[in-house]
């Protein structure tokens, strides 16, 4: 019998906005400057957060404001950011550059 513990990983999480925005580029798998749903999914299944389909599930609901499945102008950028400040408990900050 097999025993298993379960071990939290924390990453750091703590960014600047142009950081968050290079971060999610890397899942963009088609290259279209565009995130789907697909992709926000393995981007919160790199940073091993607990339920991450239906965090990027409710991360796409929130941030996709013309409701077509993709997180592809500044608008959304902004949303999305706010949602992985409040709900995934990232620390993106303005970089004052």
């Amino acid at each position: 019998m097999a025993i298993m513990r379960c071990i939290e990983v924390h990453p750091n999480r703590e960014m600047t906005v142009d950081e968050f925005k290079a971060w999610l580029r890397r899942f963009d798998a088609d290259h279209d400057g565009r995130i789907s749903h697909e992709e926000l999914k393995d981007a919160l299944g790199s940073l091993r957060v607990w339920f991450g389909w239906w965090k990027a599930r409710q991360g796409m609901k929130e941030a996709d404001c013309n409701h077509d499945g993709q997180i592809e102008n500044a608008k959304e950028i902004e949303k999305l950011v706010n949602y992985a400040q409040q709900r995934l408990h990232l620390k993106i900050y303005q970089s004052d550059w």
